[in-house]
């Protein structure tokens, strides 16, 4: 019988990790002090460790000691469209950027519907190396709406979370037996939340950019109609949802009432939409289109309002590759989305130098809590637990280049932005996989 994935990354590497500030959620921890690695496992956390002979040390003062960041929302593109990412350029995009996991999403080409895909994926993962990979597979067939894809099997093969993202579940009745199914298997399900009847066709936010720029308009309203019915749906069945890539007030709203009944949902937002508004595509800036839409002023500052409230538990990246091609068009023709891995570190430390979030709320948002929802190791640095960490600096300044990305493709509207913050170190099953 073959070595699981987390066998094969540990080793017998022993190093030390001194007078770092330790953030760990899951202990309620935030003190500075030190942490062994040893045999790919984490072997003590204290706050001052004696150094054994043949021990490495690693000086971290002034330096943030997280468990190892997950992503629960990217985009590796292979399967079948290896020009925009493939595992190869992607996995060292999100060690560059601090995560050590990635769940990715199954609008590939073609479509993680299939146990085949599956296998496909994590198979080339371990050839890879770098971070683990944890496919999140089609809810539907070919992620056409119509009937389930086979959970169960998919389950069996390596996913750990359904959703079509990319393309909303319409069908009511559809999802709601994703939900009762997804029980059964034990898989998390995952909301690209619109409704298509109000979105189709939609290019940016519904308002006075949209007026401006001549272009069809996204209502806030698509994402809202679409979140109260994931949190009716949940309720009914008893099931979590959680929701994808949260952008407007009007959904923050719904969630804050869905908690306040006890009910069980959970979502994410990403970077993107607590740091910029709608007006960054003015001037018709397709590096700047996403979907869902960058919002209005008032929208960005409900969603930090919900990071700091627990409502919204998870930052993701929705990192989303697309080359040239697709991008450097007319803005109607360009591909939505921009990539996320390597800058997500930076503007959520920016949340903290504000004071909208903690720096052990950061740990949570960016780890404890993306590891709890789909159900994966992670998100601790308790002794005993594979030794996944990210080391971060926090006052470390750095210019977004293309030269600086590691990513395939460069679709970010950071380019040329100066950052603060960025992972220095990060670990693996007690292997440094960056820097390489």
């Amino acid at each position: 019988m073959g070595k699981t994935m987390e066998e094969e990354s540990l080793n017998t590497e022993r190093f030390l990790i001194r007078g770092a500030r330790i953030l760990d959620p899951s202990q309620g921890l935030d003190q500075e002090g030190d942490l062994l690695v040893e045999g790919g496992r984490i072997a003590a956390l204290d706050r001052e460790i004696p150094v054994e002979e043949g021990v490495q040390v690693i000086e971290a003062r002034g330096c943030w000691l997280l468990p190892g960041l997950v992503d629960m929302h990217v985009h590796l593109r292979e399967p079948g469209e290896e020009w925009k990412e493939d595992l190869e350029s992607g996995l060292r995009a999100a060690v560059a950027g601090g995560f050590t996991a990635v769940a990715c999403m199954p609008n590939t080409r073609p479509p993680n519907d299939s146990p085949e895909v599956t296998r496909y994926i994590l198979d080339r993962a371990r050839e890879v190396g770098r971070a683990r990979v944890y496919p999140v597979a089609c809810i539907s067939r070919g992620q056409e709406g119509r009937e389930l894809a086979p959970f169960g099997e998919l389950r069996e093969a390596g996913a750990v979370a359904v959703s079509d993202d990319g393309r909303p579940v319409a069908d009511s009745g559809l999802m709601r037996l994703a939900l009762e199914y997804a029980r059964s298997f034990d898989l998390t399900v995952i909301s690209h939340a619109e409704d298509p009847g109000l979105s189709a066709g939609g290019q940016v936010n519904e308002g006075p950019v949209s007026a401006r720029l001549g272009v069809k308009g996204i209502p806030a309203e698509a994402e809202a109609v679409a979140v109260f019915r994931e949190v009716a749906l949940a309720a009914l069945v008893g099931y979590p949802v959680h929701i994808a890539h949260v952008s407007t007030a009007a959904a923050v709203e719904i969630l804050r009432r869905a908690r306040e009944s006890g009910l069980p949902v959970t979502a994410e937002t990403a970077p993107h939409y607590f740091t910029l508004t709608e007006e960054a595509v003015l001037d018709y800036n397709t590096l700047a289109k996403v979907n869902p839409p960058l919002r209005s002023e008032d929208d960005r500052l409900a969603i930090r309002e919900a990071l700091s409230e627990g409502l919204i538990q998870v930052i993701a990246t929705d990192h989303a590759p697309h080359s040239p091609l697709e991008k450097e068009v007319e803005f109607p023709a360009a591909a939505f989305g921009m990539i996320g891995l390597e800058t997500a570190v930076p503007l959520t430390l920016n949340l903290v130098r504000e004071g909208v979030i903690t720096p052990l709320r950061m740990a949570e948002l960016l780890s404890t809590n993306p590891a709890r929802i789909l159900g994966v190791p992670g998100g601790t640095l308790k002794p005993g637990s594979p030794a996944d960490l990210t080391l971060i600096d926090p006052d470390r300044v750095w210019v977004v280049t293309e030269e600086e990305l590691h990513s395939k493709n460069k679709n970010t509207p950071f380019l040329g932005r100066e950052m603060r913050g960025r992972a220095v170190l990060t670990v693996v099953g007690g292997r440094i996989v960056w820097p390489e």
